[in-house]
């Protein structure tokens, strides 16, 4: 099929639509620097149509086309924002593309949005979607899937909307179930501090606001003392200054880390120069990370993610990730722990947990900064899971 990429971003709808044998005719994007990604990456041809702004488009100057694409912005909907919905420009853009349908009619409508688009304003946010799909002659279905069932070790879920023009019309697409029981691969056994996990496993999500603070606040070091000191790696890191800088404890290296409030054993916190206890099968060697749980907290242990936004906050909780990332989001402000150190996932590793290979980000990265690369990895459709439906797609 020929489809042109709404809201396109850096084109994760158009990779995953061209694995499946789809071609691209077109896209639009009002981001400058989504748009230098895009074209470094996926180099246009000449003849191709673009558009900055969809708000200013004429459905006559569109090419012919039998899908539309669109990750409309999801802002105006997720949990992590204000919520404001249709009130928010950015939520109007939807109509904007329902306008464009409604004067050209594709034979499919693809879209993908946030999960909390479903229950924004209870339910009625969503409800407006899809009576206007049927308004506009579509059938539709729709599903929420998660990166993480699809190839790639991030916690993502996202609903994904298919219209198919008139009654009876298409393939149904939906349901597609996968499964992924083994989201931690263990490939050397051993003590914790000592066992080596499967780089398959999965991590935190991308989200997609405040690109580029991380850099200032998400990079830690601890040394294991008793006050369980810690260093940060501040805003000197972005200059290229690698030296610690003592911080606020944010983190504690604890022998039998659940246990420490108990003296079971004569079990302490020992002193740096003190011997180390004979180690049990009870032992195990984690990081406590602060949580808005009940315990307070949550235990990091080797290969485990960790989010790093918003530190000293005291809402945040499910910072862990047992061996996947948490959602990606524009910052991309997470990080994982390697021989007891947490360092910030790179843009690059960014882009492969959305599916992205090393080649299309070699050339996203000669055009834009890191700030910004984060941003559009958060923003950006996971490609495996546009894969999978495209296949399905007829």
């Amino acid at each position: 099929m020929r489809f042109i990429d709404f809201c396109s971003g850096i084109g994760g709808f158009r990779v995953g639509m061209e694995k499946a044998g789809h071609i691209c005719v077109g896209h639009c994007e009002i981001d400058k620097f989504a748009n230098e990604s895009y074209i470094a990456m996926h180099e246009p041809r000449e003849d191709e149509w673009y558009a900055d702004d969809i708000r200013d488009v004429k459905p006559e100057e569109l090419p012919a086309a039998d899908c539309y694409c669109g990750g409309f912005p999801c802002q105006a909907f997720s949990i992590a924002g204000k919520r404001g919905g249709f009130s928010d420009t950015r939520g109007t853009i939807f109509f904007e593309i329902a306008r464009l349908i409604q004067a050209r009619k594709p034979k499919i409508v693809f879209f993908e949005n946030v999960k909390g688009l479903l229950n924004h304003d209870n339910g009625n946010t969503f409800e407006t979607i899809l009576r206007t799909l049927g308004e506009l002659g579509y059938w539709y279905e729709y599903q929420v899937l998660n990166s993480k069932d699809f190839g790639v070790p991030q916690n993502r879920e996202r609903v994904f909307i298919i219209g198919h023009l008139g009654e009876g019309s298409g393939q149904q697409v939906f349901p597609i179930r996968r499964s992924n029981p083994k989201t931690l691969k263990q490939v050397i056994a051993g003590r914790d501090a000592e066992r080596v996990y499967d780089c398959n496993g999965l991590a935190r999500t991308l989200k997609a606001e405040g690109g580029g603070q991380g850099a200032k606040t998400g990079l830690y070091l601890f040394n294991g003392t008793k006050e369980g000191n810690t260093y940060c790696l501040d805003a000197n890191y972005a200059k290229g200054d690698y030296r610690p800088h003592k911080a606020k404890r944010s983190v504690v290296a604890v022998l039998t880390p659940d246990r420490h409030e108990k003296r079971q054993n004569g079990r302490r916190i020992k002193e740096p120069d003190e011997p180390m206890f004979t180690l049990t099968a009870q032992d195990r060697h984690g990081v406590l990370i602060k949580e808005a749980t009940k315990k307070g907290y949550d235990i990091a242990y080797e290969g485990d993610s960790i989010n790093l936004a918003v530190p000293g906050s005291n809402t945040r909780r499910g910072r862990v990730g047992k061996g996947i990332a948490n959602t990606l989001d524009t910052s991309c402000n997470q990080g994982i722990l390697v021989n007891y150190r947490i360092r910030r996932l790179t843009p690059r590793e960014c882009f492969r947990l959305q599916g992205f290979s090393d080649a299309y980000f070699d050339k996203a990265a000669k055009v834009n900064s890191d700030s910004q690369l984060y941003k559009q990895a958060g923003n950006s459709v996971t490609v495996n899971v546009i894969n999978e439906i495209g296949k399905r797609l007829n």
